[in-house]
């Protein structure tokens, strides 16, 4: 179950070292790890108006109307999430509620290196926008000639982020974290990225910000059985592969053939990969184990806490009550792991390195702080003062139960 290990001291040094260059000089740190990293020395970090109307000419119909539909699933999806407040009279006189307020602003990176993610820009600046988030903030690496690729710009604007910066990686993030003299401060931080990115993202709660979670590399779990349909499994296993080198796949079954006829058909499809090189080496990190039954795959996968679960496997709902840890869960031959990265509805952000044990992926409560309520009337102090005065003063906290005692004496 042990996922690939990066080398941390080092990659913490790094971190290290160039937060520290920002938070002193600011956009001329970033300017110097842009040149740096990037290979490419920006005048001005902020995208132009005339760069998204670009965009929006250089985007094929096709793409855009793909993005559309997109769109329209992960706002339904992420709509119903909305809580209308409920007021609850825990005693007469006394009533509670609760009600959530948008995080002001919010920094969301992009990658924009090998794979420009323009799918996680939906994912992130839709349940943003509809949690009432006032400030969206993007930054996303540009090439060496200092664009940044149009679909990631184009759906920007279509989400409705308020403003996008040319940087990547380390000095992104660190950006966002202390705020420099072109880039804004913000308050949480969201996005997926590879190691440097997720070490910057950790550091940067050591300054008081918070993040959406913990990640690392992406990965997926397949559990399947006589009834799966191997090229469907082989694909769905090199469509994580092709993510990242460090990314991880692994095959659960209880059946030896079904393992031998998924890998065969994952072999041929290999060779048909324009990321074949990043693949293999993706595989090296990966594995297909057979085990008894389909209850010990499904202990394994709890313990494991995949990113993604796919479970290929007859009656796959029955299962459902089984599974106590993963990411996000798809049923079925035809629910293929794309989907979710894509346009079923569900958000894509989400936890990996077993970090599914404890987080949950991206929704719009992440985007939401929640704001307790309560109003006691004078009935209300009266029912429950005397319970406040003897708690208070059993924990020798006297100015706690005078704050009552005077008010019930008011009321005498």
């Amino acid at each position: 179950m042990q996922r690939p290990i990066a080398e941390q001291e080092a990659l913490n040094d790094s971190v290290n070292r160039i937060f520290t260059e920002i938070k002193k000089d600011g956009d001329k740190a970033v300017r110097k790890y842009s040149l740096f990293f990037d290979k490419v020395d920006l005048e001005s970090f902020a995208v132009n108006k005339k760069a998204f109307e670009r965009a929006s000419e250089i985007v094929p119909e096709g793409l855009k109307a793909a993005i559309q539909l997109a769109k329209n699933n992960i706002e339904k999806f992420h709509a119903a999430q909305k809580e209308t407040p409920k007021e609850i009279e825990t005693t007469r006189g006394v009533t509670c509620w609760r009600e959530s307020r948008g995080i002001e602003r919010v920094g969301i990176y992009i990658p924009g290196g090998t794979a420009p993610l323009f799918s996680t820009v939906l994912m992130l600046g839709i349940p943003a926008k509809l949690a009432g988030c006032k400030e969206i903030v993007l930054c996303t690496p540009p090439d060496k000639t200092g664009a940044i690729n149009p679909a990631i710009l184009y759906t920007a604007n279509l989400a409705g982020i308020t403003s996008v910066f040319s940087i990547g990686g380390i000095q992104a993030i660190a950006a966002m974290t202390f705020g420099t003299q072109s880039i804004p401060k913000v308050d949480k931080i969201f996005g997926p990225g590879n190691q440097y990115v997720t070490a910057a993202k950790q550091a940067a709660q050591n300054f008081g910000l918070a993040i959406d979670m913990p990640a690392g590399p992406s990965e997926v779990l397949i559990i399947a059985d006589s009834t799966c349909i191997p090229s469907f499994v082989a694909s769905d296993l090199l469509s994580q592969a092709e993510h990242g080198e460090d990314s991880q796949v692994i095959l659960l079954s209880d059946d030896e053939d079904v393992v031998d006829k998924t890998l065969s058909t994952l072999k041929q499809q290999l060779k048909e990969l324009p990321r074949r090189a990043i693949a293999v080496k993706s595989l090296k990190n990966s594995k297909a184990i057979v085990l008894k039954n389909i209850s010990e795959c499904i202990e394994f996968s709890n313990s494991y806490a995949p990113e993604h679960l796919i479970l290929a496997v007859n009656k796959a709902r029955e299962l459902i009550p089984e599974i106590s840890r993963a990411g996000s869960v798809f049923l079925g031959n035809y629910s293929c792991e794309s989907a979710g990265d894509y346009a079923s509805g569900t958000n894509h952000t989400l936890p990996t390195n077993g970090y599914a044990r404890s987080y949950s992926g991206v929704s719009l409560d992440s985007f939401v702080t929640k704001i307790t309520f309560q109003e006691l009337t004078k009935e209300g102090i009266r029912n429950i003062g005397p319970a406040i005065e003897l708690m208070a003063e059993a924990e020798q906290l006297f100015a706690h139960k005078n704050a009552v005692t005077l008010r019930l004496k008011n009321l005498a």
